[in-house]
Order: structure tokens, then C-alpha cells, then sequence
């Protein structure tokens, strides 16, 4: 029997919620289990009280907002929990058609795919603007690059995500989960796909970011910090490499002048030239010790995806027990009646 659970983060979406939740499609080819679930984040309107009153299966509340990253973690633990064998993340403003789960969980229904991206086409997609559609591909292409993956829609939180891959991804950013999650999945080599998808056009303002240089400077940062986790050698080598070269030219400077009997007014070369040489190895070798911790996290990522699938192990057994009991009972009380 495969479970197919739809989370949706929410944050003061209460008035909007009962129309993104009336979208959500309730059969699916090769699905035999559609349950949903509410994240709310926070919220200082009624969103949790709404999700009850509609018949959400599963409502997760944060006390306080603690970000979108934070509620999309919460909600993963909660499918996981609950048994989902399928994960699709959706937003609760309605951005997103909630008839094209169906193709969005189509390839992972058919063992091709560990992860799909919905893909918004971004290049000519009507709803966005078009310094919107500029900073989109511009941020796509650097995921892309970065992940070692083909999706051209990076940010899309339209996504599903198979069992597995929920077991293994472990977001650590404090913003958005969309590229360090890219990442993470490129770089564990996931089987990722993107399909087309249909949008609607947009509410309200953003509630993930105020203004589109913040935006970019959070999404820049959490891009650098899931990359270099994941390459911490490279990218302290380059960094050290590029340090001691530029320390090798006021060095060669100085060995000029020195050679042409002039180096007591160039010493200054020298004394650049070293420390730069001296930085860079020291950063090569901050490059060995991050690369080092960098190893250690994936030993301890294989202890956690280990432990859930024990746990998984001790759920279905614990379940089985369950059935057992109850058939006894029934066929014990059958007896009885005869």
C-alpha cells in the first residue's frame, strides 16, 4: 500500500487555506493513501483551527514562527512518522495547482525518481516579472552547477520526495530549504527529475523575504554554505591556493630588486608576499580539518538514516503485533458467540 502525505507550511494562512486545501487532489494513480498535513508555523490568526475544521489528517503547530525551513523539517518528521511513502511539499497560497500532484508524484509512483521539481518555467512563465525571471535562471543555473543536477527551476518549493530521500535529506539552513536540499541531493547522487507545472498568480506579497536583495543575499549564503559543506576541501584549497599566489608576486618583486642590488627599499614586498604565502596555508589547511568534519557528518547521516530505518523495522513489527492482537480478540469473541 503506498501513502502519499501533502504538507503545507503555513504562516497566518487562514483565510486562503480552505481553497488550497479544497485543489488537493483525493485519488492518484498508483496511490493508495492521500492524507495531508499543516505545518503552522507560528501563526497568530486561526490557520491550525481551520486545518482541524476541514479534516486535515495531521497539523504540526510551532509555538513561535521559526521560519520556512524549520516548518518544511517539522513536516518531514511528521510524514515520516506517519508513515508517508511519497512526500509532496506544496505552498499553502494557492501559487501552485493542486491537480498537477499527480504528475509531480508520477515518477517516483514509477521508481524513476527520487525527488521531482515542479517546474515553473520560469523563462516565460506570465506571473513573474521580468527582473523576477532574470534573478530565477540566474539562481538555477548556479544550483544547477553546484549540485551536479539538471533542474532549471532551483527554488520551486513544488516538490516530491520518495521515502528514502526524506530519510537522507537533512536540511541545516535557517531560511529556505529548496537549494541546500538541491544540493544535498545532487551531491548524494539522487535520482532528481523536474516536470512542468502550472502556477496561479500571486496573492499577496512574499512572506519569505521583505525585499529581493535580501532575498538574494539569504538564498547567496545558504548556496556557499551548503556547497562548501559538502566540498570543504575545494573550496579551502582554491581559497589558500589563490591566497599563495598572489603572496608569490610581491615575493618575485622583491627577488627583482634584490637581484639588482636594491632589495633594503623592498622589504615591505617580502614581508606581504610571506604572510599571503602564510595565509594560504593556513586556509589549505583549515581545508583538511573542514574536509575531515565533513566526513564525519556523512558517517553520522549514515548512523541517523540507519536508525530511522530500524525504527521503520520496529513500526511495521510493532504494527503486525497490533493485527495479530485484534484478529485473536475477533476470533476469540467468534468462538464465544458460537
Amino acid at each position: 500500500m503506498t501513502k502519499l502525505i501533502i504538507q503545507i507550511p503555513c504562516l497566518n494562512e487562514a483565510e486562503v487555506l480552505p481553497a488550497t486545501l479544497a485543489a488537493l487532489p483525493r485519488q492518484i494513480p498508483g496511490i493508495d493513501v492521500i492524507e495531508y498535513c499543516v505545518i503552522d508555523d507560528g501563526s497568530h490568526d486561526d490557520t491550525a483551527g481551520v486545518a482541524k475544521r476541514w479534516g486535515v489528517h495531521h497539523v504540526v503547530r510551532h509555538r513561535r514562527n521559526r521560519g520556512l525551513a524549520a516548518a518544511f523539517r517539522s513536516g518531514i518528521d511528521k510524514c515520516l512518522a506517519e508513515g508517508a511513502d511519497i512526500i509532496v511539499n506544496t505552498d499553502a497560497d494557492g501559487q501552485y495547482e493542486g491537480a498537477d500532484i499527480a504528475a509531480l508524484v508520477a515518477p517516483v509512483v514509477a521508481g524513476q525518481a527520487d525527488i521531482v521539481i515542479g517546474d515553473r518555467q520560469v523563462g516565460n512563465n506570465a506571473h513573474f516579472g521580468p527582473v523576477k525571471r532574470r534573478l530565477q535562471r540566474l539562481g538555477s543555473f548556479v544550483v544547477r552547477k553546484l549540485s551536479a543536477t539538471d533542474i532549471t527551476d532551483a527554488v520551486s518549493g513544488f516538490r516530491a520526495i520518495s521515502r528514502d530521500a526524506a530519510q537522507r535529506i537533512n536540511i541545516t539552513t535557517e531560511f529556505s530549504y529548496t537549494t541546500d536540499m538541491l544540493i544535498q541531493a545532487g551531491r548524494k547522487r539522487f535520482a532528481i527529475t523536474s516536470v512542468p507545472i502550472r502556477t496561479h498568480a500571486a496573492t499577496r506579497p512574499s512572506r519569505l523575504f521583505k525585499s529581493i536583495p535580501r532575498f538574494i543575499q539569504q538564498t547567496g549564503v545558504t548556496i556557499l554554505r551548503a556547497y562548501t559543506t559538502f566540498n570543504a576541501l575545494r573550496v579551502f584549497t582554491a581559497l589558500g591556493a589563490t591566497a599563495a599566489l598572489v603572496g608569490i608576486a610581491p615575493i618575485a618583486r622583491f627577488l627583482w630588486f634584490f637581484l639588482l642590488g636594491e632589495g633594503d627599499g623592498h622589504i615591505q614586498s617580502l614581508v606581504i608576499g610571506g604572510a599571503l604565502l602564510v595565509v594560504g596555508v593556513l586556509v589549505a589547511t583549515l581545508g583538511i580539518l573542514a574536509d575531515l568534519i565533513a566526513t564525519n557528518r556523512k558517517l553520522i547521516e549514515t548512523s541517523l538514516y540507519t536508525l530511522r530505518r530500524i525504527e521503520d523495522r520496529l513500526d511495521r513489527r510493532e504494527a503486525g503485533e497490533a493485527d495479530i492482537a485484534a484478529a485473536s480478540e475477533i476470533a476469540e469473541t467468534l468462538r464465544r458467540s458460537a
